[in-house]
């Protein structure tokens, strides 16, 4: 049976064309804070939230929940268009199948939680609450950074584009910090800046290796 090609229905463009694993991320993030504000209440802070002075304490596992804590909806809004944005590209390099999803997920991870130690180190017991997943976001636009500068491929880290762009992502950290902000929790909640350098770099560095850890489990040379 044959259908002439003028009654053949158009093909339907999917509304969302990010890779699932950034769609996943964005749910989660969203997920984490529903449960937040509708189940755990304002001891969310203190439980899951990081401080210099609970790592000193040996909290060590807050480097990673913190990443999942808001102060407002309008800060986990702004951290999941971020995600969003900046974790479609590295999805896409990751890959969907086989060990792609795990190490996408595991890079977010890692650098959110190496964004929330670098702070830790810079601020030595220091009683200070850092909650939110910008680190991990700019984790994220760290690795997007060598993927935009490749068009789509990793470039090479002292590439000029992405020797650029990474002096203009850090430049505008630094001009936040010489503002006075400061890391807060609430309505007057400041931008933990050091952090979002820390997960800059961290991003940077490490796409390299998660790509390489995604290509082996889909049986492709990195």
């Amino acid at each position: 049976m044959t259908i002439p090609e003028d009654e053949i229905p158009p093909r339907r463009e999917p509304v969302f064309k990010a890779p699932w694993p950034a769609m996943a991320l964005v749910g989660a993030l969203l997920g984490a804070y529903g449960l937040q504000i509708f189940v755990l209440g304002e001891g969310a802070y203190r439980a899951f939230g990081f401080s210099p002075a609970g790592l000193d304490a040996g909290a060590w596992p807050q480097l990673f929940t913190a990443l999942f804590i808001h102060g407002s909806l309008a800060h986990v809004l702004m951290n999941t268009a971020g995600a969003l944005a900046f974790g479609a590209p590295v999805a896409r390099l990751t890959g969907p199948r086989g060990l792609g999803p795990a190490a996408f997920f595991a890079f977010y991870l890692l650098c959110g939680a190496l964004a929330n130690y670098g702070f830790a180190r810079l601020h030595p017991g220091a009683d200070l609450l850092l909650v939110g997943a910008s680190g991990s976001v700019f984790g994220l636009i760290g690795a997007a950074t060598r993927i935009l500068a490749g068009r789509g491929r990793l470039a090479p880290m002292f590439n000029p584009r992405v020797l650029a762009m990474t002096a203009a992502w850090i430049g505008l950290n630094l001009v936040v910090g010489l503002l006075g902000a400061s890391p807060g929790l609430g309505a007057d909640q400041a931008i933990a800046w050091e952090a979002h350098v820390f997960g800059f770099l961290a991003g940077l560095l490490l796409i390299g290796p998660a790509v390489w850890v995604a290509r082996r489990g889909q049986g492709t040379d990195a």
